[in-house]
């Protein structure tokens, strides 16, 4: 007789660190968990796909990538052996190919098929690539031929890696700002606030960054429940690609305040929305966060000449919230605006003005009766400036900063941090990183007061060149919810855009065993 012995446990929680698995079973039962303690471990890679950033050929765009350095375990490199260093890439999708019609054109199919292997070639070229922990990278694109990116972090350039992609665009329907956080991918996505109205021009963009195609639905819910739409379901995305579609051409209604819903039959996609409002400005809605009875939406401009709150409630029963403006000092209620009744798969907004007036604020959802909290989904539609000087940005409602959160692409002059304490008095941490191109890093200790929004101006790094990263981690006391304007005046229009920040996952919580499991073989 032989004893093979494998360490079940050992193997499973380097899957979870892997994989980025929140939570696994112990083999064997409570009982074999109840063997060990849980532990926290950097995870070994990470995901993260950007859209194709915009159809103008005044577009300029500027992409960041970056990962803040980590714990012991995660300076460690993670997996052992070859590679453990890790890489961060993020590389250009693949074009999508019209197959709707069979070329037989000898000379048109050689031409097409030189087209394709140019375009795996250059796909294969890292467009910006991470070289070591705490230092941003950037790269630039112009026009309307930048495409798509899809990439992967490993080793110790996985926990916490994040990108952003900024476009500026001066003139014409996409007039504006247009800032997105590269999104990891995944099969569930709500959108509140779209709009298939004439004025809108609204295209969600889906990425897939796996080697086999993905097929996802999109469902759509204005005041009056689901809007009818043939043309919705069983989107294919062709593998390492990215569609757009334009939501108007999804119904044949027009309808100015929206949910939408996208979801995965097979595989899964980053999925985000650009919104272009004529006469408003462009930005892009990322989703919001995951259906919930309280919501968060921090980060409100001080100088917002208006506010919109579209909400959502995705279950069989209605919602009553509260609605509530965390202010420098205090929480309070809008006048007659304190709450909103959201009916059962319905979409109910509500017009909260110029709610901040002239102090920084967040936005917090609770239920009306503490035993009815209805899961809904919620986000801001937000105005700086009037008239031909209007520029828009979205706050959608984020999780919390929990452990550590970071957002990159900040520059010397325009950057604002909110931080939004909706339960308790907290303690945070903000590190500005070195520069792209030199600088010093920095650190700073804020307390937030709990009810109120803090908006905290950084100190670039000492001796900044090109773009610096900000990272907030909770240091004690409650939940913080955080966001990031960046402002790039243009032609006299204050610019803007918003991006949340919450918890970068940059970790993973496992079981550790305290003996090996043993399997014998005769």
């Amino acid at each position: 007789m032989k004893s093979t012995h494998l360490s079940l446990i050992a193997g499973t929680v380097a899957l979870a660190a892997i994989t980025g698995f929140a939570a696994l079973n112990a083999p064997g039962g409570p009982a074999a968990a109840e063997a060990g303690s849980a532990s926290s471990l950097p995870v070994e890679r990470s995901s993260l796909v950007c859209p194709a950033p915009s159809t103008s050929d005044l577009a300029e765009t500027q992409y960041t990538s970056y990962t803040p350095p980590g714990s012991e375990a995660a300076k460690g490199g993670g997996a052992k052996g070859e590679g453990a260093e890790g890489t961060a890439e993020l590389k250009p999708a693949l074009p999508v190919l019209d197959d709707d019609e069979v070329e037989t054109d000898p000379k048109k199919i050689k031409k097409a098929e030189e087209a394709a292997k140019k375009a795996k070639a250059q796909a294969d070229k890292p467009v910006l690539a991470v070289k070591e922990p705490g230092t941003p990278v950037l790269a630039e694109a112009d026009g309307s031929a930048a495409p798509a990116l899809v990439g992967t972090a490993t080793g110790r350039l996985a926990p916490g890696w994040a990108a952003q992609q900024t476009t500026t665009v001066t003139a014409g329907g996409a007039r504006g700002l247009l800032g997105v956080s590269c999104t990891a991918p995944d099969t569930d996505f709500w959108f509140p606030g779209v709009s298939t109205a004439r004025s809108r021009q609204d295209y969600v963009h889906l990425t897939n960054p796996d080697d086999s195609a993905a097929v996802a639905d999109i469902e759509l819910f204005g005041a009056k429940g689901a809007v009818t739409s043939e043309v919705g379901d069983g989107i294919t995305v062709p593998a390492r690609s990215s569609v757009a579609l334009l939501l108007s051409t999804l119904t044949d209604e027009a309808v100015n305040d929206l949910t939408a819903h996208v979801t995965t039959r097979s595989g899964r996609v980053g999925g985000v929305v650009l919104t272009a409002d004529d006469g408003s400005g462009a930005d892009w809605l990322t989703a919001a966060a995951d259906p919930s009875g309280t919501l968060v939406m921090p980060g409100i401009p001080a100088d917002a000449t208006s506010v919109q709150l579209v909400a959502f409630a995705p279950g069989e029963n209605d919602a009553d919230v509260k609605v509530q403006l965390m202010g420098k000092n205090t929480t309070f209620a809008p006048a007659g605006n304190d709450t909103l009744h959201i009916k059962s798969g319905m979409t109910a907004t509500i017009d909260l003005k110029d709610i901040t007036r002239g102090e920084p604020g967040s936005l917090r959802l609770t239920p009306v009766e503490k035993n009815r909290a209805t899961p809904i989904v919620a986000a801001l539609r937000v105005v700086r400036g009037t008239g031909a000087k209007q520029e828009i940005a979205y706050i959608p409602a984020t999780g919390p900063v929990g452990a550590r959160a970071s957002v990159t692409d900040n520059r010397a002059k325009g950057s604002t941090l909110s931080l939004a304490a909706p339960a308790a008095t907290a303690k945070v941490k903000v590190t500005t990183s070195a520069g792209s191109g030199g600088g010093e890093p920095a650190v700073e200790t804020y307390t937030v007061k709990a009810g109120t929004t803090t908006a905290i101006t950084p100190k670039p790094p000492a001796g900044l060149k090109g773009a610096y990263a900000l990272t907030v981690e909770t240091v004690s006391g409650g939940p913080v919810h955080a966001s990031r304007a960046l402002v790039l005046p243009e032609g006299g229009v204050q610019m803007f855009t918003i991006q949340t920040l919450p918890d970068d996952g940059g970790t993973v919580v496992v079981p550790s065993a305290r003996q090996d499991l043993s399997v014998l073989d005769d």
